[in-house]
């Protein structure tokens, strides 16, 4: 049972998994929230737009939820909100600058009213009956990112959120002098972000990238075309500062490209308006004067950069001048499709620059090995709980943590749903909460399950049979024989002979129920297809999705 006295945290989303983010920590009546954040689907989530958090433990304790509060305005740490709001009541949300305009967009797009959110700052100070948040800015690929201390009967929880540490950063430093003052003060637990756990070494300032694009550009006599992640606003940021040192105008494509840099002038991060236009504009420049910059980094192929490299972009058509710099690193699964659109773009005869060892154009904004090793350092926490990762990074996080004095019966590697509680001292796992993932097709939540996405990978394999029956309900009898068409199973004008012998077999199938079973809609179409499918699979090896569509007639033989 539960101890009154402790205060327990808990990970909703986040935890074996890169995405989602969601960790809970409650004391008593209190209960506060950090992030809430989306992951998105993987290839075999066939339709799924978004993977949510199961909340159902927030549902159960609504009434103790005093705040939400965002570490950063990433998509895995904010793009949940929406669907938060409309499960559970969040009193009021506090975000940095930069997060909160960006859900009030989000927000706006979804015609969903909250006009309750607080901005943090480095100063800003939250407390409650049990809780006292404090707020520490870090460095990360966007700008306004903070850590979180949380100040709680059972001690000093610092949640980092996303961050590195770089010495020369394009926006401001990390507070490290505040962290250290924290560790001075002793911290209970410490959540770390584990993203870059199993990568080595020191992560590339953001100077050292803007001065291989700085280079690269600089040189080149032609176009350029830089993809990059719309969400990393600092490298927009010096890729304007870049393109305005050497008269090249920028041209946006992609409609998160083109929110980004809306949200960077309105927040002062870029001040010169004057260096964006359109396509149109541009037909009137030498095309050394010209930058193109695009989503589809990482090889969507509805994104910008895929329809250039598939010669479908309406605006840009690619010439043996033009130069592609890919100024981002592949996430975990898009390795292939990027190598297509980067195959692509060399059949065209164009230069491309990606990320290597021999040309730094890009870094990451979440801490590497060494980087890890000095927050643990700094902060010296007592017990030490690695987040934001998938099994394989929070594993090697904690072997950081013992490398750095932190015995390892101290730290805590979780799923998400398992409890971590602080007491007298001491931390411990105390038992599970609901957690899970929700899928999110459209504006249904879910509404998508495991059967469903069953068979939406039946249909994308082996395709959808549809029979169509015409039946006589008074005499049980089928009028005319079935008519049967197909999607994705085999092209019906050049398998006759195959789709004549299943219309067969359903006409059997069908004349042998009405002759020896009382009628029954459902039981009739669960018989077509229980004998269906051995046949087909028979003649064909696959199991398509069998629907039959039962039209029925109550009339009279005359």
């Amino acid at each position: 049972m539960k101890d009154s006295r402790a205060t327990s945290v808990v990970a909703l989303g986040g935890l074996g998994e890169v995405g989602k983010n969601m960790y809970v920590i409650t004391h008593e009546d209190e209960i506060i929230i950090i992030d809430a954040g989306v992951m998105f689907p993987e290839v075999g989530l066939l339709g799924v737009d978004y993977v949510i958090q199961d909340v159902t433990y927030l549902k159960q304790n609504e009434k103790k939820i005093k705040a939400l509060f965002i570490t950063h305005g990433h998509e895995d740490h904010i793009g949940g909100i929406p669907f938060l709001l409309a499960q559970v009541h969040i009193p009021v949300i506090y975000a940095p600058k930069i997060a909160k305009d960006l859900i009030d967009k989000k927000l706006e797009e979804r015609n969903i009213k909250y006009d309750n959110i607080e901005v943090i700052t480095k100063d800003l100070t939250v407390k409650f009956k049990h809780f006292q948040l404090e707020f520490v800015n870090t460095t990360h690929s966007i700008p306004d990112s903070y850590a979180i201390v949380i100040r709680t009967p059972n001690g000093i929880i610092f949640e980092t959120g996303d961050f590195k540490f770089d010495l020369t950063p394009i926006g401001p430093m990390a507070d490290i002098h505040k962290m250290a003052s924290l560790g001075s003060e002793g911290v209970a637990l410490l959540l770390s972000d584990s993203t870059n756990a199993l990568s080595t070494g020191f992560s590339n300032s953001e100077s050292i990238v803007d001065d291989t694009l700085n280079d690269i550009i600089g040189k080149h006599v032609g176009r350029v075309i830089i993809a990059t992640f719309a969400s990393n606003i600092y490298r927009i940021k010096h890729i304007v500062e870049t393109c305005k040192k050497y008269n090249r105008k920028i041209v946006a494509f992609g409609r998160s490209m083109d929110a980004a840099i809306e949200l960077a002038l309105n927040n002062g991060l870029i001040t010169d308006k004057s260096i964006f236009i359109d396509a149109n504009q541009a037909k009137s420049l030498k095309r050394t004067e010209i930058c193109i910059l695009c989503t589809g980094s990482q090889g969507e192929p509805l994104a910008a950069l895929s329809r250039i490299a598939n010669g479908t972009h309406k605006q840009v058509s690619l010439l043996p001048d033009d130069l592609v710099i890919f100024s981002s690193s592949p996430i975990p699964g898009n390795a292939e499709s990027i190598n297509r659109t980067i195959n692509k773009l060399y059949l065209k005869g164009v230069r491309v620059y990606t990320n290597t060892e021999f040309s730094d154009v890009h870094t990451s904004g979440h801490a590497k090995l060494e980087e890890l090793k000095w927050m643990l350092r700094i902060i010296k926490p007592k017990f030490f709980m690695p987040m934001h990762g998938e099994f394989r990074m929070l594993q090697q996080h904690t072997k950081i943590a013992e490398m750095c004095d932190i015995p390892i019966e101290n730290t805590f590697i979780c799923s998400n749903g398992e409890v971590v509680e602080l007491l007298d001292g001491k931390a411990y796992k105390k038992g599970t909460v609901p957690a899970g993932d929700v899928y999110v097709d459209g504006s249904r939540v879910g509404d998508v399950g495991s059967i469903v996405i069953k068979d939406r990978k039946l249909m994308s394999q082996d395709g959808i049979l549809i029979s169509i029956l015409n039946i006589n309900t008074l005499t049980r009898k089928l009028l005319i024989k079935p008519n049967v068409t197909a999607r994705g199973f085999v092209l019906v004008n050049e398998n006759q002979e195959l789709m004549n012998k299943i219309e067969n077999k359903i006409a059997d199938i069908v004349n042998n129920f009405l002759k020896n079973s009382i009628y029954n809609y459902t039981d009739l179409k669960n018989q077509i297809i229980l004998e269906l499918l051995p046949f087909i699979n028979d003649l064909t090896g696959r199991r398509p999705i069998i629907l039959p569509v039962i039209m029925e007639v109550n009339k009279k033989e005359e």
